[in-house]
């Protein structure tokens, strides 16, 4: 009998250590994608990524396969919603890039980024990694883990186009949704997250939706996750509500949060390359993002976030 529950016990041991060992491998295979995916999208070879481009297309293109690798499904042929814009009175054509899981109820969140950027200026290529590789590929990686793990809601993730222009993506795709605006019950905006040697990862739209405070657990000490630059009121901090694509959403009265940091020396400039972004951060910043969404998607309670200890206050 003793030695029956030795064996019990050290397979029981071997089991949880083999697990373990699965999880660990797993999330260093997806952090070598996380990074793969910034340094891609960020290469000279798209030439900044600016709409309208033979650069922008194929940022397009390569966000398609990476879809199609991970199993999302498609609102539109080809995963594309086709816009067009005017910009100092020229036309453009834009693409928002949608894919979707299906969840266990037909509530919808969006996870966005814009996979869009300067282009060339002056003769020099802008790369935007942080700006917004980093968003498209926390996108990427959010859309890996739950194609993997089956979400309660239905998650729809979102590259748009043309939001250095004006929002010009977002602002199409609130006018022109797949699914009934009704259905929405968040935006999860991701828009430079890779840079900052601080440790700081901002959170903007709690002020004006302050339930979601209840969501913002921190399991990464090396992440200061801080709310904030939503307050009109505040006259010493940039409101960023209106600042990126979760506006446009704001605007519809769909909560939001937009996960991003403060701007950097690399902000639009030609040398925002993947050299220059916080790589341990980077990773630390998508992980404590996916913690969030799976906790809003989960529905846990205010009290059970309390009482793990970390929370948000």
């Amino acid at each position: 009998m003793i030695l029956d529950i030795r064996l019990q016990t050290s397979a029981g041991k071997y089991f949880c250590w083999l697990f373990l060992l699965l999880i660990t491998a797993f999330e260093g295979r997806s952090q070598t994608q996380l990074l793969k995916d910034v340094k891609e999208l960020s290469s000279d070879s798209y030439q900044g990524r600016k709409t309208g481009t033979e650069g922008n297309r194929k940022a397009a293109g390569y966000i398609i396969s990476r879809f199609r690798a991970i199993g999302l499904k498609g609102y539109h042929d080809a995963y594309k919603q086709g816009f067009t814009l005017k910009d100092r009175g020229k036309k453009f054509s834009g693409t928002n890039l949608v894919g979707y899981i299906p969840g266990k109820k037909n509530d919808v969140i969006v996870i966005s980024a814009h996979y869009d950027h300067l282009g060339i200026v002056g003769g020099k290529i802008y790369n935007g990694a942080d700006d917004d590789a980093s968003g498209v590929g926390g996108l990427l990686h959010l859309a890996a883990y739950f194609a993997a793990n089956k979400p309660e809601h239905t998650l729809i993730f979102a590259a748009f186009d043309a939001e250095e222009m004006g929002l010009k993506g977002s602002a199409y795709f609130v006018a022109n949704p797949p699914v009934p605006l009704s259905s929405i019950r968040l935006n999860i905006n991701l828009d430079m997250i890779s840079h900052n040697d601080k440790g700081e990862l901002y959170v903007c739209g709690t002020y004006h939706y302050p339930e979601l405070k209840d969501y913002l657990l921190i399991p990464d000490p090396k992440i200061k996750l801080l709310p904030g630059h939503d307050n009109p009121k505040n006259g010493t901090k940039d409101d960023w509500t209106f600042q990126g694509d979760h506006g446009m959403f704001h605007k519809a009265k769909i909560p939001f949060l937009y996960f991003g940091v403060e701007d950097h020396k690399d902000y639009h400039q030609p040398t925002d390359d993947f050299a220059n972004i916080n790589k341990e951060f980077y990773a630390n910043a998508v992980n404590t993002i996916l913690t969030v969404v799976k906790n809003y998607d989960q529905g846990l309670t205010k009290q059970q976030l309390f009482r793990n200890k970390r929370v948000m206050r």
